[in-house]
């Protein structure tokens, strides 16, 4: 079942939205385990022999493995039912915050006269956002339907109730929350006062870095108004201090030598490849000396199989991700050299979700190196995070 929020902001769902919303969890967990299952066991047992006799090799990358199969009736099937369960997420929720928009725009304006929201109208959103319905979320986050509106903020984040099916906890912040413990344990040597979370949308991975770092300035940037508003108001209602401000990754108006880490969640696939490089750099610049920059994403095609890689890749190709292959097939090390990190400074994590495996599990591995396998990043059976991280 899906789960209720946590906070003020939280609408009221009829038991029809309730019983659609779980049906649509539902769904999209059969949609990503069984099908998903019993497509890879298609391709291992029928189309991968059948395509190295027709080409002379096995599929090479996760391109050849993507053209092997999008003319197998699984891989149709597969595709089609995960679009509709995709698209059926946000009509679960569309009516429920049609109907609580007078209730959050109360809530925002209330949360506006306190706390910090920085809006900066010379903030241009970039194409790459104002031009994509991105997981197919009409409206993507930067849809306005009035002076101070945070629909988009409202849609996001009952929408991910429905999308993440319960694995993120009841604040969705597991991925904040698994990987800022992870930096508190693994470098004990940093002094943790200032942190800033670029592309942080409504903050579901900001708040657990200040609840795990009580102590710090935590910040969080995005380009698009409607998800900071919402963020802020979230914030407030939680009782959780984080600054927020409109800003772009790739023009960071902090100066340098200015946080002791910098952070982000599944934020670089979404910029296109100059976007990345550009956000890299001022990463860098913000850090301090010694400073950590650390990024979570999906893990790179390098390190899987080819049929692992077309499986992760799926989203590029039919989610409206367009740049998330693109940024997968880059060497995240040379990267960070290009952005001036050192190569020796350079590090990959695989962190086992808390809110999947728990705190026993969590912290046997961080007396281990995690490998990057399967299901890595894969919401199905066992969840591990995958990171890349540089220090200045």
């Amino acid at each position: 079942m899906t789960q209720e929020l946590i906070h003020d902001l939280k609408l009221d769902r009829t038991l029809d939205e309730s019983a659609r919303q779980d049906f649509v969890a539902a769904l999209r967990g059969f949609v990503l385990h069984d099908i998903a299952g019993d497509m890879r066991a298609t391709y291992e047992r029928r189309v991968k022999p059948e395509i190295t006799r027709a080409w002379g090799h096995e599929p090479r990358d996760s391109a050849e493995v993507h053209r092997a199969m999008r003319e197998t009736l699984c891989f149709k099937f597969y595709s089609a039912m995960r679009v509709n369960a995709q698209e059926m997420v946000w009509d679960s929720v569309r009516d429920q915050v049609q109907r609580g928009r007078a209730r959050i725009s109360e809530q925002v304006q209330h949360a506006l006269r306190q706390g910090s929201l920085v809006l900066d109208p010379s903030v241009e959103v970039p194409r790459s956002v104002s031009s994509l319905d991105v997981h197919l979320m009409p409206g993507n986050y930067d849809r306005e339907f009035g002076p101070d509106d945070a629909t988009q903020g409202a849609f996001y984040d009952h929408g991910t109730v429905v999308f993440y099916m319960g694995l993120m906890g009841r604040d969705q912040g597991d991925i904040g929350r698994t990987i800022s413990r992870w930096v508190r344990a693994r470098y004990p040597d940093l002094p943790v006062r200032r942190v800033l979370d670029v592309g942080c949308t409504i903050g579901h991975n900001t708040l657990p870095w200040a609840q795990t770092f009580p102590d710090a300035e935590v910040h969080g940037i995005d380009v698009a108004p409607p998800v900071l508003r919402y963020a802020h108001a979230r914030a407030q209602s939680m009782g959780v201090a984080v600054s927020f401000r409109q800003m772009d990754a790739t023009q960071l108006k902090y100066p340098d030598d200015s946080f002791d880490v910098v952070w982000s969640s599944m934020f670089f696939h979404e910029l296109p490849l100059k976007s990345i490089r550009q956000a890299l750099k001022e990463c860098r610049r913000v850090l301090r000396p010694g400073g950590l920059m650390i990024h979570m994403e999906l893990p790179p095609n390098r390190a899987l199989s080819p049929y692992d890689g077309f499986y992760l890749d799926w989203d590029s190709w039919y989610n409206c991700e367009p740049f998330y292959k693109t940024f997968r097939d880059q060497d995240e090390r040379q990267l960070c050299v290009e952005a001036g990190f050192d190569p020796e400074r350079f590090e990959q994590h695989v962190v086992p979700s808390l809110n999947w495996f728990g705190e026993e599990v969590f912290q046997r591995a961080l007396d281990s190196v995690g490998k990057i396998d399967k299901d890595t990043g894969r919401f199905d059976q066992g969840l591990s995070w995958y990171a890349f991280s540089a220090r200045k």
